[in-house]
């Protein structure tokens, strides 16, 4: 049998980690002096408190070998997805863990070069087809084909949260929040670039975003499309569930909470349109 583990980061939502039997490896948080495990007893709002009564970002750490090791066990073959090893040691760890475990069945460690759902939509793939029963071997060989075309973007509300971070000038972060510019940040080659800066009310800029994906939306592969944000107004959301309906051309469409960890980076407010280029 193929399990599918992925690190928290991945972003999915209870139901389907359990719709598709999927396993998850929680990242740390470390919020000052006390730690907490990435969707497991860490909520963002809590994170987002702590972030502005301190004016700094939480500390995330990846899962250790030895965190990984406790959910494999020797009856199955595993394969095992991260977020993008340029933003975390997990995709390192998850290779030692494999590396150190005696078991007789393989353990496939995939960088997904991504985060968010962007890793999700490959993890849900590779349920999808360990449920057909395809080796893990195969799994993996589908997974490399399609990696690539994983289309992963976000529209953030505020810089304040990149700055803290360190992903964003101080200065940048001034002149931005003065003039209302709400950047899309996209994942390309396993790391976030700045594309485009919106302005506006929080409907209309996210919505600017969305609709400049309208050609890709409709050429990508049909099977789902995420919707995934860090705590945006319900308005909101279903303006752009809405939109996505309009176009007739998904399957499904499913929404999702970014966890404590993505949220810790990109703050309250911002939202994502997640898809695989056909």
């Amino acid at each position: 049998m193929v399990k599918i583990l992925s690190d928290s980061t991945c972003d999915l939502s209870k139901e389907i980690l359990s719709k598709y039997n999927i396993g998850i490896i929680p990242l740390y948080v470390r919020l000052g002096d006390k730690e907490y495990l990435d969707g497991i007893d860490i909520a963002p709002e809590i994170l987002y408190k702590w972030s502005d009564e301190h004016g700094e970002t939480p500390k995330t750490a990846a899962p250790s070998v030895e965190d990984i090791l406790k959910l494999i066990d020797d009856d199955n073959e595993f394969i095992i997805f991260t977020i993008s090893s340029s933003m975390s040691a997990s995709f390192n760890n998850a290779r030692l863990a494999a590396a150190e475990h005696n078991g007789n069945k393989e353990i496939y460690i995939i960088d997904s070069a991504n985060l968010s759902t962007g890793i999700g939509l490959l993890v849900v793939y590779a349920a999808e087809l360990a449920a057909k029963g395809l080796s893990a071997k195969e799994i993996v060989s589908e997974i490399e084909k399609i990696k690539d075309k994983v289309r992963a973007s976000f529209v953030i509300d505020t810089l304040v949260y990149l700055h803290r971070g360190g992903r964003c000038s101080g200065l940048a972060a001034l002149f931005g929040t003065a003039l209302k510019l709400h950047p899309r940040i996209a994942v390309s080659h396993g790391a976030m670039h700045p594309e485009k800066k919106y302005r506006g009310s929080s409907k209309k800029y996210v919505m600017d975003y969305v609709k400049d994906m309208e050609a890709d939306l409709l050429s990508a592969r049909k099977e789902r499309v995420f919707i995934t944000h860090s705590g945006c107004d319900r308005e909101v959301v279903n303006s752009v569930r809405n939109y996505l309906e309009s176009l007739d051309h998904f399957d499904e469409i499913l929404e999702t909470r970014a966890g404590s960890v993505v949220s810790s980076h990109c703050g309250p407010g911002t939202l994502g349109v997640l898809f695989i280029s056909a």
